[in-house]
């Protein structure tokens, strides 16, 4: 077998059998794609920066690793899980030393791998670890605030919900959850499984419940992304068949006519209720969630693909300017296939964990992508989730996504979330941006520092040890002549969760300045922005003392900076730094 038929061989294991897409390993599928050129792989302190050319045609990159130019070579598999690909280089590999050969490969989709590069081997990088930021020119274009377009919640009835976790009220809490990424960091819009779970009763279509959560959604100034699900059990050909600790039905319907006429009528009731100009400019319809997996759809799937049919026209035949899509798969699946339905598909969604969002845009053809869930795990009550790692990899996600994508919606805004049964304690690893008890966690934080940036982007030039691919710089421009950089140390390698003092990185910017100004400092790091709390839950008098302690204040004291002056500062791994330079 040669170099290249083991790798490809050795992708399809990965994503085969008892992986994210409940696929039986088979034989790998070739991409038709060539190698990527101009692979260089440096080596750094504590790291390996590797660099490619992009291939036209692919939506990601799968990075190899050998101890020998002959191989074996095996995909660098960073511990996020789902699909070990990037979307773009360069890629910093933290997870084997300083030494090797490496090797590229293209993917047309993450079951089709094209040709391995020809191998290179590493470089030793000459000079510290230092990296050095520079502004590349004049602002340019709007800044491309992706965070703000999509949050995930868990199911919306938790907005009516008058039970208490850890002595706070769940629905209230809710509420003030979507408030605080509404209000805090731009967020227009939230999507949540089961909206169709109790919609139809004894023969009669009831959306009441729908029209409590959807009015509160509005009301907090969002907009919901409607996500078709999950089955009402009289409508369900096997009720049986549920999913979580509230048993969403993953049924497909016993009566397809019957199915088809619910979603048009509940489409219908959300323009009489809402209006058709607000639901053809606001509002997205999307078709089940993950049906590539079989924990969330029992049926087959040329199934799913009749229920999409079903439902898109249904949508259409309300309205046809209402954008329905999906399908809304783990792990980047049957997006190919999502395309070769005959029935309308007017965006693309998906999901990934532990990795960037990859490239789609050579399948959407135009149409928007969404990636309506994403995260650093897609493991319930993991520590990263909690962690300033899991905040940098979310600055990581972000600034790739920019200008490519349409949305990113981190899994999710609450840790009030019972999918698996309520919290039990208040740092317990949940999805949630923030705690039960609206604390921020590092996630939170590093939206907010995001938040902060100006309306124009800078473009920034970066050079030294790990630069672009360890330490990041998102670069803009304010209305009153001062620039907001926003600068991260991060890795996706799960193994250096808890940080790596071999990648912390000193940081060098001569931010170019006109006259004097003033500096201000934040930072995210394991003494900034990073809460803790041992045991289970606080007490009424430690709640608020927490309460109290619920903001993110500079790291130092302002000051002047003057023309020509350098800043230095030290970035640790994982970090986040960010710096507003205003004129006095």
């Amino acid at each position: 077998m040669t170099i290249e038929d083991q790798a490809r061989a050795r992708w399809a294991e990965l994503m085969g059998g008892g992986g994210a897409q409940d696929r039986t390993p088979g034989d790998p599928v070739v991409a038709d794609l060539p190698a990527p050129a101009g692979v260089k792989a440096v080596a750094g302190r504590g790291q390996v920066t590797v660099s490619w050319e992009p291939v036209d045609g692919a939506i990601g990159y799968a990075v190899h690793r050998a101890v020998s130019e002959s191989g074996p070579f095996e995909v660098v598999d960073h511990g996020g899980g789902d699909v070990l690909a990037v979307p773009h280089g360069p890629y910093a590999d933290t997870t084997g030393g300083r030494g090797g050969w490496y090797a590229i490969a293209a993917l047309s989709t993450v079951n089709a791998i094209g040709p391995l590069s020809a191998p290179v081997p590493t470089h030793d990088a000459d000079g510290p670890a230092t990296v050095t930021v520079k502004i590349g020119g004049p602002a340019k274009e709007q800044l491309h605030r992706v965070w703000q377009e999509m949050v995930g919640s868990e199911h919306l009835s938790h907005l009516l919900c008058t039970d208490t976790t850890g002595g706070q009220v769940i629905g209230d809490e809710v509420r003030e959850a979507l408030r605080r990424v509404h209000d805090e960091l731009g967020v227009r819009t939230v999507r949540a499984h089961g909206i169709l779970a109790d919609v139809y009763r004894g023969g009669t279509f009831d959306f009441s419940t729908v029209d409590q959560v959807y009015d509160t959604v509005r009301d907090l100034g969002m907009t919901p992304v409607v996500e078709f699900g999950y089955m009402p059990r009289e409508l369900a050909a096997d009720p049986s068949r549920t999913v979580f600790a509230y048993e969403g039905i993953i049924s497909p319907p016993k009566d397809w006519d019957l199915w088809h006429e619910l979603i048009r009528a509940f489409t219908t009731h959300l323009v009489e209720r809402y209006g058709i100009e607000e639901l053809r400019e606001r509002w997205r319809f999307e078709v089940w969630n993950e049906p590539n997996l079989s924990v969330f759809w029992s049926g087959t799937p040329e199934e799913y693909w009749r229920l999409y049919a079903s439902t898109a026209a249904a949508v259409k035949s309300v309205d046809p300017a209402l954008a329905v899509g999906g399908p809304a798969t783990a792990a980047v699946g049957w997006i190919d296939d999502q395309l070769k339905v005959d029935a309308p598909v007017d965006f693309l969604s998906t999901h990934v964990y532990g990795t960037l969002p990859l490239d789609l845009r050579p399948w959407a053809q135009g149409r928007p992508i969404l990636w309506t869930e994403w995260g650093v795990t897609a493991t319930h009550g993991s520590s990263i989730n909690d962690s300033v790692f899991a905040a940098a990899f979310l600055l990581k996600g972000m600034r790739s996504a920019a200008g490519r994508l349409d949305a990113l919606a981190p899994w999710v805004a609450s840790d009030h979330f019972e999918e698996l049964g309520r919290p039990q304690r208040l740092m317990h690893g949940g999805f949630g941006l923030l705690t039960v008890g609206n604390l921020a966690k590092p996630k939170f934080w590093a939206l907010w520092l995001a938040q902060k940036l100006g309306p124009a982007e800078l473009p920034m030039s970066l050079s030294g040890d790990g630069a672009g691919s360890l330490v990041e710089a998102w670069g803009s421009a304010y209305e009153d002549g001062g620039i907001g950089v926003l600068l991260w140390n991060s890795t996706l390698d799960h193994s250096r969760g808890d940080g790596e003092a071999a990648l912390a990185r000193l940081v060098r910017f001569a931010p170019q300045l006109a006259g004097p100004h003033t500096l201000r400092v934040w930072r995210v790091d394991a003494d900034h922005g990073n809460l803790r709390w041992e045991g289970t839950w606080p007490s009424d008098a430690e709640w608020a003392g927490l309460k109290a302690r619920d903001v993110l204040r500079e790291a130092q004291p302002a000051r002047r900076v003057t023309p020509g002056e350098e800043l230095v500062f030290a970035l640790p791994n994982p970090g986040i730094v960010f710096l507003e330079v205003r004129p006095v």
